[in-house]
């Protein structure tokens, strides 16, 4: 199986990406941070993010999905996000990182969990709040070099995704997934 990690930004536009990467018959697993937060606001927390242990939080649930997703017979995944994610989080929001986040992103590395070429979606020049999504564009530019420094320093290899058309950016992924396979 081959796990590839699509990661950039918020509003970057990697929902519209993994939709139709799912709908062309990919394997695709789901975000935990945006699922958390919109959970934990459900409750009545504004901004879940700024609570202890959140970032604890989203690595339990990105490993119980990546458990779940290891069952599966898809000879392709596509993995909205994973654990390096997780260690850009706590590094844009200065929060210190975990022990076990740190274990489970070495464990993740040395079993060779993921390939090593990660899908980054640019930005798309411009960012739309949402509930979940309170973040300038300034913070989002910020938040995206963090994310490449972060995939960097694990060993990976960032695979640009320009800001483009929905269908341009899935044919330059398909474009990618097809070299590597010969």
């Amino acid at each position: 199986m081959k796990r590839y990690i699509l990661t950039g930004a918020p509003g970057s536009g990697k929902t519209a990406v993994l939709r139709q990467l799912e709908l062309d018959g990919f394997g695709v697993v789901e975000e935990a941070a945006t699922d958390l937060i919109a959970l934990r606001q459900a409750e009545g927390m504004a901004e879940p993010w700024m609570q202890a242990g959140f970032v604890e939080d989203v690595a339990w649930l990105q490993r119980l999905r990546l458990e779940r997703a290891s069952k599966s017979g898809d000879a392709v995944q596509f993995h909205d996000r994973s654990i390096f994610c997780t260690l850009a989080l706590a590094k844009y929001l200065a929060v210190p990182c975990p022990a076990e986040l740190i274990r489970e992103a070495e464990r993740v590395r040395e079993e060779c969990v993921y390939e090593r070429s990660v899908f980054f979606l640019q930005n798309l020049g411009f960012i739309e709040p949402t509930a979940a999504r309170r973040i300038t564009f300034e913070e989002t530019v910020r938040f995206e070099r963090i994310h490449e420094e972060v995939y960097r320093e694990w060993g990976f290899e960032p695979v640009t995704v320009e800001a483009a058309p929905l269908e341009e950016r899935v044919r330059t992924i398909g474009a990618f997934i097809e070299l590597s396979a010969r």
